[in-house]
């Protein structure tokens, strides 16, 4: 007799670590949403700096923030959306960061096409080219470290990872 209630104590010691682990694992599949872009409206508004994003040349970001859900906050530049990227308060709660590739958009205000926005983590960056944005120096975002280094040998500037971009790539 002992033996079987040891291994029915055994089976619900499974069964419950089972049922916590399956617990888990569903919350962390609900944290990793994966947000798809949003498009760009004619009346949207720079997050930051409060200018009408469709109306300036260049690559566009898109932020959410971990506690705001679907919430996207949206950018007219990379350059205004890594400079509230980068503040440490909001670093923290962001869940996904966004930008356009540029080597499939031409660099107009007139060619925003969302969707050519990718994961800005996984993107390339140029810093310090002749293009301009909305506020004038911005970080051109490609795909693919190839297209970064063509687009700085075309327009000058200085290619980076996601993680290289700090304050002084946006002066």
């Amino acid at each position: 007799m002992p033996t079987i209630s040891k291994t029915l104590a055994l089976i619900f010691c499974l069964a419950t670590s089972l049922t916590m682990l399956s617990a888990c694992s569903d919350k962390a599949a609900q944290q990793k949403t994966i947000h798809q872009a949003v498009a760009m409206e004619s009346s949207d508004e720079c997050h930051l700096c409060g200018m009408l994003i469709t109306h300036f040349d260049g690559p566009k970001g898109e932020v959410f923030r971990k506690e705001q859900g679907d919430k996207v906050f949206k950018f007219c530049s990379t350059r205004d959306m890594f400079s509230y990227y980068l503040d440490p308060e909001n670093t923290r709660n962001i869940s996904q960061i966004l930008v356009h590739d540029m080597s499939k958009m031409p660099w107009g205000s007139d060619s925003i096409n969302d969707k050519h926005f990718i994961d800005a983590k996984k993107a390339w960056f140029v810093t310090g080219s002749k293009k301009t944005g909305a506020m004038g120096k911005t970080l051109a975002s490609f795909s693919l470290q190839s297209d970064a280094q063509a687009f700085a040998k075309e327009f000058g500037g200085k290619f980076l990872s996601f993680a290289d971009v700090n304050y002084d790539a946006l002066m």
